[in-house]
């Protein structure tokens, strides 16, 4: 919850990191294909960089998973205080 409120509290919504996460994926795609233009010595690093951001997108969406629109503090209406 602490982790939540303080997202919450900085202005980010659940839409905004599903959204970062889908451009983490479309930057992957572009170092992936950007690195065929370097020579071999460089290929591997810029392979890696491509990997390394296409990481991102699963971290991202997955806070953003649990994150809800309604503000911090709220119960959720599947927690344990349903009714």
């Amino acid at each position: 919850m602490l982790f939540e409120k303080l997202v919450h509290g900085i202005g980010l919504r659940r839409t905004h990191l599903q959204l970062a996460s889908m451009g983490s994926v479309g930057l992957c795609i572009v170092f992936w294909m950007r690195a065929s233009s370097f020579d071999q010595d460089e290929r591997g690093n810029a392979e890696r960089r491509a990997l390394f951001v296409g990481l991102w997108a699963p971290t991202l969406w997955g806070i953003s998973q649990s994150l809800e629109d309604a503000p911090a503090g709220r119960p959720r209406p599947d927690g344990p205080h349903a009714a």
